[in-house]
């Protein structure tokens, strides 16, 4: 999977959130948050939005990264979408 079309039409660098969602229960932010700061870099908190679904059951992770390329955000896809935990990658 590679990143979002609009990615193609940002100019880098570019403060570009990454949004990731699995369930609750599952170790999902400590291993999407591995992924992307192995790629952009250590995130302050700050950066990260959680949200959980009304039934407790799935989470929503939003990392916003400074990308400096789309390069760089296709291998952060790649990677998430790769990832068992993840149930999608946005």
């Amino acid at each position: 999977m590679t990143a979002p079309r609009n990615a193609a039409d940002q100019e880098y660098p570019v403060d570009f959130p990454v949004k990731v969602m699995g369930r609750h229960d599952s170790g999902l932010r400590a291993a999407t948050q591995a992924i992307i700061e192995r790629h952009a870099g250590p995130l302050e908190e700050a950066n990260v939005r959680t949200r959980t679904s009304s039934d407790g059951n799935f989470l929503a992770l939003t990392y916003v990264i400074r990308a400096s390329s789309r390069e760089q955000l296709d291998a952060i896809y790649r990677e998430l979408t790769a990832c068992k935990l993840v149930l999608m990658a946005l």
